[in-house]
């Protein structure tokens, strides 16, 4: 292997690992088994919520994860392996939503696990995180419990008013 070729490699690795040590939420997964066209619209969903996804070779992987002090996961990097990630720190949520999703739609899409906010985590508490509702759902709910009392109140003024029209008639 040329020179070249290495340095491009370790390149790629060095950006790679900068990329997870930013990262607030990391999942790494199995997508092997998804047509080329569902593979397509799950990184347009993805990448539309303002996720990445690379498919990474697992020796770069551990490399890059190895720079960017990320330790646990070694145990998933086996077999075929993409990795989901994101910056946004506002809704960690998001690549659990969607790969879970993608997950319980299609048997063949495997989450083997991932790192919150800088601790590993199992598949499992993945897929309790992909059950919360994501930044804009749980603002919804918050308008929705502010919005009760004042529309409680207006229903009760508007009853009293109702029975006084027609005690008057």
């Amino acid at each position: 292997m040329s020179k070249a070729a290495i340095a491009e490699k370790e390149k790629f690795v060095d950006a790679f690992a900068e990329d997870l040590k930013a990262a607030k939420a990391i999942l790494v997964i199995n997508y092997l088994g998804l047509t080329v066209e569902e593979v397509t619209n799950m990184r347009k969903e993805l990448r539309d919520n303002g996720v990445k996804m690379k498919v990474v070779k697992n020796t770069y992987l551990r490399r890059a994860a190895a720079k960017a002090g990320i330790e646990g996961l070694e145990d998933t990097f086996v077999g075929p392996t993409a990795v989901v990630y994101t910056d946004n720190a506002d809704d960690i949520t998001e690549p659990a939503r969607i790969v879970s999703k993608y997950e319980d739609d299609f048997d063949v899409i495997d989450i083997k696990g991932g790192v919150l906010e800088g601790k590993v985590t199992s598949k499992e508490d993945i897929k309790a995180l992909a059950a919360i509702p994501g930044r804009e759902g749980l603002l919804s709910m918050l308008v929705s419990v502010l919005q009760a009392p004042v529309r409680n109140v207006a229903y009760a003024i508007n009853a009293v008013a109702d029975s006084k029209d027609e005690s008057a008639e």
